[in-house]
C-alpha cells in the first residue's frame, strides 16, 4: 500500500502553503491531522497535519515513536516510506481513521498517556 494517495498528498501540501506564511509568527493554524500512520508490529503512530511546499518529503505532526514521549515536529516521509518493524513491515496508512479535534488536542493527550490515541 502506497503511504499516501494523491488526495491526501494534495491536502498536506495545501495545508503547508497556508501555514507557510504564518510559520513562526506564533499565529500558526493548528490543522486537523490529515492521515494517520503507523507501524503495525512497532508501536510506533504519526499525525501528519502539512507538508512543506517548499521540502516536499518533509511532513509536520506528532510523532510517537512507542517510547512514552510523542512530540510534534517534522519527519521526512522517505524516511517513513523506509521505516520497517520488528517484523519487517512497512508503515502502513489508518484507512478508517476520523479525525474528531485538531492537532494540539490529540498532542495534548499524547502527552498525557505517553502515546498517541486515535
Amino acid at each position: 500500500m502506497q503511504i499516501l494517495t494523491q488526495d491526501l498528498r494534495e491536502k498536506l501540501l495545501a495545508n503547508g502553503r497556508q501555514q507557510q506564511p504564518l510559520r513562526g509568527t506564533g499565529s500558526e493554524i493548528d490543522f486537523v491531522p490529515v492521515v494517520k500512520l503507523f507501524t503495525p508490529d512497532a508501536g510506533a503512530t504519526w499525525l501528519l497535519t502539512e507538508i512543506d511546499p517548499e521540502d516536499p518529503d518533509i511532513a509536520f505532526g506528532l510523532c510517537d515513536l512507542g517510547l512514552g514521549c510523542p512530540e510534534i515536529g517534522n519527519v521526512s516521509l522517505s524516511e517513513l516510506a523506509a521505516v520497517r518493524g520488528r517484523l519487517g513491515l512497512p508503515v502502513e496508512r489508518d484507512r478508517h481513521f476520523k479525525p474528531d479535534r485538531a492537532l494540539s488536542g490529540y498532542a495534548r493527550e499524547a502527552r498525557r498517556l505517553g502515546r498517541i490515541r486515535a
